[in-house]
């Protein structure tokens, strides 16, 4: 299967974010990709953390899930939506959500980020837990064939959280990245996660100058279960495609059968 992990560079605009997300799952169509990753808020990179609560969509509904759910349907693709603000329990917090859909347009999978990113070097200063609500359980699905286990950016430094979805064949991470943490970090994890797990990793992300003045790493790229970067978009929009190919990820597991060996 060919799929296909698309960055992007959003902003406060979410009809503008929309047409560029449907703009590039096209072209991964166009490149005979089967199944295709947005990055983590393709919708909204907004000014101030409240921007995702204004936005925020129920389950089911609004124009941010009309939009993958016709995509997928049009262009015949598994849709791994990125992530998008989806309401919670609680009117001021919101879920960070990773919506699946089926190339009929069928939403298929949820997965709402169960770790919340907090960092302060003095310079930069985030903290996600000001308006998401974490998630609670680890999600996985199967397209076509390929069992897919989901997770999101600051997920990608709990290691657990991938041993729960062994033996999947494919590790998606959405992400957005800070340039700091991602110069150091973002390769070395996404390659470390596909080769403890033998599985193959889709890293989709945000790469570039957001309108607020935030500076993501970007580097999309998809990593073979021998930890190869098969595919590679340095920074602002493009696509990094590659193949998962069922031959190679069973001659990894075979020649060193680690998934096999675990003892905890």
């Amino acid at each position: 299967m060919k799929i296909a992990a698309l960055q992007m560079v959003s902003g406060p605009d979410v009809a503008a974010n929309l047409s560029a997300a449907r703009r590039l799952l096209e072209a991964a169509a166009a490149q005979g990709a089967q199944l295709a990753a947005l990055p983590e808020y393709f919708c909204l990179i907004g000014q101030h953390d409240g921007d995702k609560l204004a936005i925020a969509e129920p389950l089911g509904e609004g124009p941010m899930q009309a939009m993958l759910a016709q995509a997928a349907r049009e262009l015949g693709l598994w849709i791994i939506g990125g992530t998008l603000p989806i309401r919670a329990a609680t009117p001021d917090r919101v879920r960070n959500t990773t919506l699946v859909f089926s190339p009929s347009g069928e939403q298929v999978a949820r997965y709402d980020k169960m770790h919340l990113f907090a960092f302060d070097n003095g310079r930069e200063s985030y903290d996600e837990a000001r308006v998401l609500e974490a998630g609670s359980a680890p999600t996985a699905f199967d397209a076509g064939g390929l069992r897919t286990g989901l997770s999101v950016c600051y997920d990608l430094r709990f290691p657990e959280l991938y041993r729960a979805y062994a033996p999947c064949e494919l590790l998606a991470v959405p992400a957005a990245f800070t340039y700091t943490t991602g110069e150091k970090h973002w390769e070395l994890l996404l390659r470390a996660r596909a080769v403890e797990n033998q599985a193959y990793v889709i890293a989709p992300a945000q790469g570039g100058t957001h309108p607020n003045g935030r500076r993501t790493w970007g580097h999309s790229m998809v990593v073979d279960p021998w930890g190869e970067v098969l595919a590679v978009v340095p920074e602002g929009e493009g696509l990094a495609v590659a193949e998962v190919d069922p031959a190679r990820l069973a001659q990894v597991r075979q020649q060193l059968p680690a998934l096999a060996h675990r003892r905890l």
